[in-house]
């Protein structure tokens, strides 16, 4: 059995979580870290020496980092839609999940997400958001120019590079930021929200979180 850890309301896990939906994959879950502790534990250690989550155990196989999960969940089970042999096709995945990893996470959830709606408002470091608030106004909108062309980020089929890009969404259109005009990563937005895996995994309210800096 493959067993994913982690607590629900992580953004990577819930990337995790939303993609295994995806492939139709049966798993058991351990909810761990945040208020749910658990990640000093020497056992939980032994599987991931950093602490993190989430982490996966498939039969012994100890898997750790988002994207490194996702890469190996969808070469195992994913072949077809989400996998392919031919490294062209691959790269063109992969430029998209690490730019999502490199670039917009840092800005949005990093600068965003934590810099502003998860800090008091009294230790808000007003100019720091608003550079990051600028940053995600420009990737949005290169998103929205691509996605003018197509329904998903490689093209008109889901893929591995819609996971992370796509879980960001829920949480960019919840906050109270200004965001420039993206009908284009609406529309997107709209046929994400129609897939099971990401209403069930990813539109999880985060109400809880406002204001609380503590993991």
């Amino acid at each position: 059995m493959l067993t994913v850890f982690g607590r629900r309301n992580s953004f990577n896990v819930q990337k995790v979580l939303w993609f295994l939906d995806e492939i139709k994959r049966d798993y058991s879950h351990v909810d761990l870290g945040g208020s749910f502790g658990g990640l000093d534990d020497p056992m939980y250690r032994l599987m991931n020496p950093h602490g993190t989550v989430p982490f996966i155990d498939d039969g012994g196989t100890i898997v750790w980092e988002s994207h490194a999960i996702l890469r190996y969940l969808a070469a195992t089970y994913g072949a077809d839609q989400f996998w392919h042999d031919d490294p062209k096709s691959r790269a063109q995945v992969d430029q998209w999940m690490d730019w999502s990893q490199t670039a917009l996470q840092p800005a949005f959830l990093g600068g965003i997400f934590w810099g502003y709606y998860r800090t008091p408002a009294a230790q808000r470091d007003i100019s720091a958001i608003n550079i990051r608030v600028a940053e995600c106004a420009r990737y949005f909108t290169l998103l929205d120019d691509m996605l003018a062309q197509q329904q998903f980020i490689i093209g008109d089929r889901l893929s591995l590079a819609d996971i992370p890009i796509g879980t960001h969404l829920f949480r960019y259109f919840g906050v109270d930021i200004e965001r420039p005009p993206i009908a284009n990563v609406e529309r997107w937005y709209r046929r994400l929200q129609e897939r099971q895996g990401y209403s069930q995994h990813v539109m999880m309210p985060f109400d809880d979180l406002f204001g609380r800096l503590a993991p």
